[in-house]
């Protein structure tokens, strides 16, 4: 018998809480019926619609709720991250509220890590109904760079979407960093995988939490998080437009010496030099201030984030105590 955590953050999902929550109603007695029970924690991260209202309904209405609110929107990542702090269970999942993380593959994700023992059971999506040919594309090819510039293997074409030992859930606890990319730190700190493929569905309802902006965001602290390639390419991108000026240079040398009467000065190509040089620079000032400012963010030392209520908790310490 063990305690199963299931894990979703919120943010403006009022539209797709009632089917959720009927989902998991309906599996709660295939998840249980080994003697098993459930606990659901729902982080609210700043939603500004009914999301919270619903939230602290369910919290009173049903035994197995636990509800976190944030006091303003913290983000995706820290919203897991943060029921990943107040999740008792033996195996911990994470789970997205709009349903394209399949609740129904839970048991299978359950068996898999107590029959035969993987520590890490993550979702690898097999096909992504729904999604554009655009961010399909963007997302191969992101998949694809990390692989090239980290040396942690991150698999391709998964998410968040996944089951962890509490010894697995204790390492990444440890882990305090501002800038987060869960599924790339469940990566690094290893233990034992397994891929579960799946076939992804549309959104039950309600639109995409993360747009374009968003997902360069992520894939920023993705690549800032575990790899110094940029910096390396800013170096190597400064040496080879060194030495490109200065064979420029030898060449123009040269053709003065052999012709000096055809040579004529130009600006052309000082303004090509001076601009090339300018870009370079400026592509390295940035990819040094995209790491400096996460250092500053690391050493000011403020929390992940900051609880306005618990609720529901208080059920969960009743049902530990002994009869």
């Amino acid at each position: 018998m063990a305690l199963i955590s299931l894990v979703f953050p919120i943010f403006n999902e009022e539209a797709v809480l009632p089917v959720l929550v009927a989902r998991l109603e309906a599996l709660l007695p295939t998840l249980e019926k080994d003697g098993d029970t459930v606990e659901v924690l729902f982080t609210n991260d700043g939603s500004r619609d009914g999301s919270l209202a619903q939230l602290r309904e369910l919290a009173q209405t049903r035994s197995w709720v636990r509800v976190l609110s944030f006091s303003r929107n913290f983000g995706h990542q820290v919203a897991v991250t943060a029921g990943m702090h107040h999740a008792s269970g033996a195996a911990v999942v994470l789970l997205d509220a709009d349903l394209q993380d399949p609740p129904e593959l839970l048991p299978e994700m359950i068996r898999l890590w107590r029959d035969e023992g993987w520590e890490v059971v993550y979702g690898k999506r097999r096909s992504r109904e729904g999604e554009t040919a655009f961010k399909l594309l963007t997302a191969s090819i992101f998949y694809k760079i990390l692989q090239r510039l980290t040396s942690v293997a991150i698999p391709e074409n998964t998410g968040d979407f996944r089951l962890m030992d509490r010894k697995v859930v204790d390492a990444l606890n440890t882990m305090g960093e501002q800038h987060r990319f869960l599924r790339g730190m469940a990566a690094w700190v290893g233990f034992r995988q397994y891929a579960l493929e799946y076939d992804r569905p549309a959104r039950a309802a309600g639109e995409t939490k993360y747009p374009f902006r968003k997902m360069f965001k992520l894939a920023m602290d993705a690549v800032t998080g575990f790899s110094y390639a940029p910096l390396k390419l800013a170096r190597d991108l400064g040496a080879f437009v060194a030495l490109a000026s200065i064979v420029y240079g030898v060449i123009q040398a040269v053709r003065y010496a052999l012709a000096p009467g055809s040579f004529q000065a130009g600006w052309t190509s000082i303004i090509v030099v001076l601009s090339l040089l300018s870009g370079v620079q400026l592509i390295t000032l940035g990819l040094i201030g995209e790491y400096i400012g996460r250092i500053y963010d690391e050493v000011k030392g403020r929390p992940l984030y900051l609880l306005s209520e618990k609720l529901g908790f208080e059920a969960q310490s009743e049902s530990s105590k002994p009869s």
